[in-house]
């Protein structure tokens, strides 16, 4: 597939900026190869996680935490970007401009996959949307290996890529920036809503991001695209793929799209129900949408739609992604740390609002620049109380306040204490902070863990979660 790239490392003088998962992948890859790799991190080298300071005797990668010496740019011609290192970074920018290469770990990847690949990005579903694709294609028989900016970095994926394989990857924006000649010969983008205005100068920069996982494809390829989000469904006409839509509004003249309980695929005058939503565990339209793009990914890769259904009717969905956690004195807990963004959290409280009784609904954490009025009207309708942590806590209580009550709360487990207390029976308490993790936490998944936790101390001990 990408064979031709194949890059020269041997002999190179390798940066890579940050010291996280990524990056140490991107440290080992390189230093395996025969390069002299620095990793760099603007914290400390001794607040730098065990296995990135292990790689200083496995594998003789220089450590650096802080600011960068300036002679050592003089040195470097090959730098690689960890997704949450910005591009405009002045290291990138001073090696770029002396002629060296500047690209992230997933370009770095392509260079050396076999195979073919899947490529999943959007604002809101792409790991559920990636790890039902994933799911899809395995019990259809083909071969399967699935990561990214989920589980496995592309890095390691790389390795154990063959000619025959399929790798199915999350993308995230931050990743898409960094790419020069990688191509997913099936890409996704399930939506774009507002998200990471912390990063981007403008929503329209965000769009662009996203919109970068098309920008390799040919006439031999497949872009999937979501007919019901107006930023998305725009692009449609100026790709160079072939282009399959998805929509749960409409019926489609060529595409998959909801009627009534039925999944259907219309091709060349045909129709065919692939499964229904009686046959979908996940709750939510949001979740039939992604189930619509995976079904549209299946089909493109090749994977068998009677497979496929048995698939969907088994798959209980991802962990973090509105998990059904246990039921205490008639109140269900559910999990959606993941919901770090305004619309995730919307996402999840429809999904919710879907059933009987209303939702304490716990937000917080470090906001993103998002306003969270678009909230209002659900938090009008399906929700008892709020309760708020974390850094943006009075930011939100300024934007929502009188639209629920407002309970604060110093820690998760305090918040999923009062919840429990605020709640009547036949309520829903839901995590979707709407916010990144990191004031309080090391990742989305700590946090979505610590809840988990927090709701088990309330029956004791007692198995909450089997």
């Amino acid at each position: 597939m990408a064979q031709d790239l194949v890059m020269q490392i041997a002999g190179r003088k390798a940066l890579v900026l940050g010291a996280g998962r990524s990056g140490i992948a991107s440290a080992k890859f390189l230093a395996d190869r025969g390069a002299t790799v620095a990793l760099h991190d603007r914290k400390p080298v001794e607040d730098f996680s065990d296995a990135a300071r292990s790689l200083k005797e496995t594998h003789k990668v220089g450590l650096i935490g802080g600011d960068l010496p300036s002679w050592l740019l003089d040195q470097i011609d090959l730098v690689i970007i960890s997704p949450g290192v910005p591009t405009n970074t002045i290291p990138a920018r001073y090696v770029d401009r002396k002629d060296g290469e500047v690209i992230g770990e997933v370009e770095l990847a392509y260079r050396f996959m076999k195979g073919r690949i899947v490529g999943i990005t959007g604002s809101n579903g792409k790991t559920t949307t990636t790890t039902l694709i994933g799911e899809l294609l395995k019990n259809s028989g083909i071969e399967t290996q699935v990561g990214g900016n989920i589980g496995t970095p592309l890095l390691d994926l790389a390795s154990t890529s063959t000619d025959e394989s399929w790798t199915v990857a999350e993308l995230s924006s931050f990743q898409l920036e960094t790419i020069k000649d990688f191509n997913a010969n099936v890409a996704i983008c399930l939506n774009v809503t507002p998200n990471h205005l912390d990063r981007y100068d403008s929503f329209t920069d965000y769009a662009a991001a996203k919109h970068r996982i098309f920008i390799n494809q040919t006439s031999d390829d497949v872009a999937i695209l979501n007919a019901d989000d107006e930023i998305t469904a725009s692009w449609a006409s100026g790709l160079k793929a072939n282009v399959s839509m998805f929509s749960v509004k409409r019926e489609l003249d060529e595409g998959l799209f909801l009627r009534g309980r039925d999944l259907v695929c219309r091709s060349s005058g045909k129709e065919k129900v692939l499964t229904t939503r009686d046959e979908i565990f996940l709750r939510g339209l949001h979740n039939v949408e992604n189930v619509l793009a995976s079904l549209a990914a299946g089909l493109a890769c090749g994977a068998s739609p009677e497979s496929m259904r048995k698939t969907i009717a088994d798959f209980k969905g991802v962990e973090h992604r509105i998990e059904f956690v246990t039921e205490i004195e008639g109140v269900s807990f559910y999990n959606d740390s993941k919901a770090t963004s305004v619309d995730a959290t919307l996402k999840a409280v429809q999904a919710l609002s879907e059933g009987d009784g209303k939702i304490v609904l716990i937000l917080g954490g470090r906001g993103k620049n998002a306003p969270y009025s678009p909230l209002i009207p659900l938090i009008e309708s399906s929700v008892r109380a709020l309760v708020l942590i974390g850094e943006d806590a009075n930011n939100i209580n300024e934007q929502l306040n009188g639209y629920a009550e407002i309970v604060s709360a110093t820690s998760m487990e305090d918040a999923v204490a009062k919840a429990k207390n605020t709640a009547h029976a036949g309520d829903s308490v839901l995590l979707a902070p709407a916010c990144a993790s990191f004031d309080m936490f090391k990742s989305f998944e700590e946090r979505g863990k610590v809840f988990k936790a927090a709701v088990e101390a309330l029956t004791g001990g007692q198995s909450a979660m089997a």
